[in-house]
């Protein structure tokens, strides 16, 4: 079996201990399910996340579909361990499940890149019928024989820019801007094919960094932008949703061999059921963060991206290296039309 650890940096000594207390207790794969089989699962975000929201409606659908032989339990705020140590958790048995960022599953399949390229996706119905739509089953399939498979994706929000001075509708209205990104060089190289200039940056520094004019401004999704109040120093938020970002819900590989074939039928229906509750629920937090930055001052412009996914066309064909990928981006267009 091929470990997180063969392919990223050691597990750090918390996740190590987490996984001894969890075998000890009796709740890993090895333990005999006896009335209720309770599904640990990893979160790394906190209650108030559209996607914890989601897990909770989706133990409560799994638990009275099976009239209580599974349910499941989640642990928020990276109790269980942050993303890295979750995903190796699941590998090794010492919890069912975790969401996991799709970077980490790129380290077993290359081809998960594809669901974060830039511009991929039209806009946030598209990437939906993506996850949703079956497209995307044997992708989630492939890392059988690693430890985990893939359940389902969440969404995780379309990040867009925003910026002080005047809102951006075309690639010209870019150029001479500077714009925050995360540390990535396909982020940096984003912005360049947008017209702009990206600067990575840590995001604690960003606010005072534009205030202070070392920035023109940065992008994020609306209700990072809100929560940070980023919008007092940057007031035009403009739709250009350059990425929009997959985290994935990952299960123990074992667990689901030893499922009876009628509950794993249903676990995977309502796990798919849940993407579309994620969907719903995203879209509701985005409207209350829009509503909060509006109120104090936001202005928010929607954009024509055609021609920003125009100018990224070289970008996206340079990450496409095999033909397998390029099967992948065609099937996802396609969804599009």
């Amino acid at each position: 079996m091929l470990h997180l650890k063969h392919v990223l940096p050691k597990i750090s000594l918390v996740a190590t201990a987490v996984a001894a207390t969890i075998l000890v207790s009796g709740c890993g794969d090895d333990a005999a399910p006896t009335g209720t089989v309770t599904l640990k699962t990893a979160f790394n975000q906190s209650e108030n996340n559209p996607q914890y929201k989601a897990l909770v409606s989706f133990s409560d659908k799994l638990e009275a579909a099976t009239n209580g032989r599974y349910k499941l339990e989640i642990h928020p705020n990276e109790l269980l361990g942050d993303q890295r140590a979750s995903l190796e958790l699941v590998q090794s048995g010492a919890i069912q499940m975790a969401v996991v960022a799709n970077p980490l599953v790129e380290n077993f399949n290359k081809n998960f890149s594809v669901l974060a390229m830039p511009y991929v996706y039209d806009n946030p119905e598209h990437q939906r019928k993506v996850f949703t739509s079956g497209v995307l089953d044997n992708l989630f399939a492939s890392t059988k024989g690693t430890g985990f498979e893939v359940i389902t994706a969440y969404t995780a929000g379309a990040r867009s820019v925003y910026t002080k001075g005047a809102a951006v509708i075309t690639p010209a209205d870019m150029q001479g801007k500077k714009i925050r990104v995360m540390q990535s060089d396909t982020m940096i190289k984003m912005l360049s094919c947008m017209g702009g200039t990206g600067v990575p940056m840590g995001q604690g520094e960003v606010y005072s960094a534009i205030q202070q004019g070392v920035l023109d401004g940065a992008e994020n999704n609306e209700i990072t932008y809100a929560d940070l109040k980023q919008y007092e120093v940057a007031p035009y938020f403009s739709a250009t949703r350059h990425v929009m970002v997959a985290d994935l819900l990952v299960a123990n590989e074992s667990f689901l061999a030893k499922m009876d074939e009628g509950d794993r039928d249903l676990f995977r229906k309502l796990a798919k059921e849940s993407t579309q509750t994620q969907f719903e629920l995203w879209d509701k937090a985005l409207d209350g963060a829009r509503q909060i930055a509006k109120d104090n001052g936001a202005t928010f412009t929607e954009v024509d991206i055609k021609p920003f996914q125009e100018r990224c066309k070289p970008l996206q064909s340079a990450m496409l290296t095999t033909p397998e990928q390029k099967a992948l981006y065609e099937k996802i267009r396609e969804l599009a039309e």
